[in-house]
């Protein structure tokens, strides 16, 4: 699908990409997450697999050689592979709301460098956001550019970014003016390629999300082209990040209801397997009643989603519905996941059953894109704004 240019998706063409993605999810993702997630390791062929399908480049514009998707048809492929496996998603979001941003808020000159490239994977990267000591206070980084000739000279540190390791490019914020008041409109966006000054730390060892390269990143005296700062012009970086963010907690949102359907999934095939008592387990109404929650919340997840990506790619406002489908579908997995355990009883704390994968994932989706406590910060905020206009 990747090499194919269309000026529209029609609704069997998507329904042809889908079913692509759901053989691939059976046939390739399914048979080696539980290996690569035990054995913390990067997979490399997964990676040229989702190549070939067009998934690096699977919202990027048609005319840069991306497939063009809408957020809608976005989500339901994130929530297909997060089903089985989460950790991929993150090889492609990650990429994609790099790729998002250079779309939206770069120069012409930008688009042709990169957008190409990124769609076809030959240039692979992320987001690097987040610091020691700034996480969803991004106005607090402390890694500052000052320009010196045509470069911009780079210090600092990033942590938890994802593609660091295995990519090749990130999207780096920084302080370009770091005594600017209000402190947002001193901050930057940089497309920052590997190079001298530019080093990748240890990976991070997590609970769950494993495989994926989550990384320390360290800037010394690390020098990027002035042509590399996002859209030409200083002080825009806190407005280009804040208007990825909404893509990219549709994607979060999406992940969070993967993990509550796939959770779902396995706790119904094992009460049909496992019998207590002379029955089955899903016989007996202890176990139907997590059932029916398990499902209302991953198809509430599936409405609150859809809601969010209609709005975006219609080009309306939507971070109360992206920090809505955010918030809840990531509660969604949190929930599932648990629930799934206690229908696994005993058996969900050994390796050899995949749940106990999923219950590790899922807290993330909660943490990550903005924490759900922000998140509902967001909600009220937005919720009382717009009922006072």
């Amino acid at each position: 699908m990747s090499a194919q240019i269309q000026e529209q998706w029609s609704a069997e063409d998507e329904q042809a990409l889908f079913d692509a993605i759901d053989r691939w999810v059976e046939e390739a993702v399914k048979p080696i997450a539980q290996h690569h997630d035990q054995a913390d390791e990067y997979p490399h062929d997964l990676v040229e697999q989702m190549k070939d399908l067009g998934l690096f480049g699977a919202t990027i514009g048609q005319q840069y050689g991306g497939l063009g998707l809408s957020a809608s048809a976005y989500a339901k492929i994130v929530i297909k592979v997060s089903s089985a496996w989460m950790a991929p998603v993150g090889i492609f979001n990650s990429h994609l709301i790099l790729a998002s941003a250079i779309e939206r808020c770069g120069t012409e000159e930008q688009k042709d460098k990169y957008l190409p490239r990124l769609a076809s994977g030959e240039l692979r990267g992320g987001i690097a956001l987040t610091e020691p000591n700034a996480g969803s206070d991004l106005q607090a980084i402390r890694t500052v550019a000052r320009k010196d000739g045509d470069d911009y000279v780079v210090n600092g540190s990033k942590t938890w970014i994802t593609n660091s390791l295995n990519g090749h490019v990130l999207l780096l914020l920084v302080k370009t003016d770091p005594d600017a008041e209000p402190r947002h409109k001193g901050m930057s966006l940089f497309i920052a390629e590997k190079g001298e000054g530019f080093s990748v730390g240890k990976k991070l060892k997590k609970l769950g999300y494993r495989s994926i390269d989550s990384c320390e990143v360290n800037f010394d005296d690390y020098r990027v082209p002035a042509a590399n700062l996002l859209g030409g012009v200083e002080g825009q970086g806190f407005y280009q990040t804040a208007g990825g963010l909404e893509l990219g907690r549709i994607n979060v949102a999406a992940r969070g209801c993967g993990i509550a359907e796939g959770s779902l999934k396995l706790a119904l095939e094992y009460s049909l397997d496992r019998k207590a008592f002379g029955k089955p387990i899903s016989g007996h109404q202890a176990i139907q009643l997590k059932l029916a929650e398990m499902a209302c919340q991953v198809e509430a997840s599936k409405l609150l989603i859809e809601s969010a990506a209609k709005k975006y790619d219609a080009n309306e406002r939507c971070d109360l519905e992206a920090s809505m489908a955010k918030y809840f579908a990531t509660e969604a997995g949190v929930f599932c996941a648990n629930e799934a355990m206690r229908i696994f009883g005993g058996y969900s704390y050994s390796v050899e059953y995949e749940i106990e994968r999923f219950y590790r994932d899922a807290m993330l989706m909660c943490i990550g894109e903005g924490t759900n406590e922000i998140q509902r910060l967001i909600i009220a905020k937005q919720l009382i704004g717009r009922h006072q206009e």
